[in-house]
């Protein structure tokens, strides 16, 4: 196991170089002078040097770029030219606010789509299941960005139940969960009714039922634990995609995590933090993967930790 994980985050490095690099490129490419931007556009053209030599912007790209990964491997990520401070400690106080927005919406779209599909294949073809099915094929076509100003209006301006942003308490959570959680939970509907139907027709619960065993106990003890392996794929699959998405949910609540603070960079330019941010997106991305094969190799034991990593 400890082979296995050492020799996947070696293959990371390649990836995670590579990534750095385009971006890097890519955002430098980007129209704007964010000493412009940080300064004002009426700063002295004086002071508009003098900062761009502070910062090292007046330097060659490519003299820039190696500067740039001489600072990532002593430790030093740059600093952020918008809130002029040190990006790993940035990092480090806004991350949290991410990844407990993350880990918040996973719960939600668990405890919203287990119950949903097993519900939905053991009643196959029926209303509820049909009723089911349109609603997780709503919650997929319709996008975070629209369905947050939604639950905004509904549950914050009009019942006046939960507050429109911020953070610091529960009810603070509850809109962006929702909103991050719901695609997902509508996904995890749908492989939770396929992979259950798949189980439900296997020879081992025709006999389980034959002999008397509990319904309850066939579905969750037999087929809900054997069609557990693609659905925990995909959720560990599914964390980049939800750390990157969580851009536009946290802007939209003023959630104080990294999203609102990238949203910010890349509109500003600010080079260092646009870059940290997609990095943490990608290398979150790459963990979802590896943590997929394990999750693999846990639930069934007949996949070795050889076979789930292909």
């Amino acid at each position: 196991m400890l082979r296995y994980v050492s020799r996947r985050v070696l293959y990371t490095l390649p990836v995670l170089w590579l990534v750095v690099s385009l971006v890097f490129l890519l955002i430098h490419l980007v129209p704007g002078d964010p000493i412009a931007q940080m300064l004002g556009e009426g700063a002295p053209a004086a002071d508009l040097e003098a900062a761009r030599h502070a910062y090292g912007l007046d330097l060659p790209l490519g003299q820039q770029y190696l500067n740039y990964w001489k600072g990532v491997l002593h430790g030093d990520l740059g600093t952020s030219l918008r809130y002029d401070q040190n990006v790993s400690r940035l990092l480090a106080q806004r991350y949290p606010y991410t990844l407990q927005l993350t880990l918040a919406a996973l719960v939600v779209a668990i405890l919203l789509s287990i119950p949903a599909g097993v519900h939905s294949a053991r009643r196959r073809n029926q209303w509820d299941d049909r009723a089911l099915s349109v609603v997780s094929l709503f919650g997929l076509s319709f996008p975070n960005f629209a369905l947050g100003p939604i639950l905004i209006l509904l549950f914050s301006i009009k019942l006046g139940w939960l507050p429109v942003s911020g953070s610091g308490t529960f009810a603070n959570l509850v809109l962006p969960a929702i909103t991050m959680g719901s695609a997902l939970a509508a996904i995890l509907t749908r492989m939770v009714r396929t992979s259950m139907l798949e189980e439900l027709s296997q020879d081992y619960i025709r006999t389980a039922r034959a002999k008397g065993v509990p319904e309850g106990r066939v579905l969750w003890g037999h087929a809900f634990a054997n069609a557990l392996a693609p659905v925990l794929t995909i959720l560990a699959l599914s964390l980049g995609g939800l750390l990157s998405g969580a851009l536009i949910t946290e802007t939209m609540f003023a959630w104080p995590g990294m999203g609102k603070a990238i949203y910010n960079a890349i509109l500003e330019n600010d080079y260092n933090l646009a870059l940290v941010g997609l990095l943490v997106a990608t290398f979150a991305t790459i963990v979802g993967n590896v943590l997929a094969d394990l999750a693999l190799v846990a639930v069934d034991p007949r996949v070795s930790i050889t076979e789930g990593a292909q």
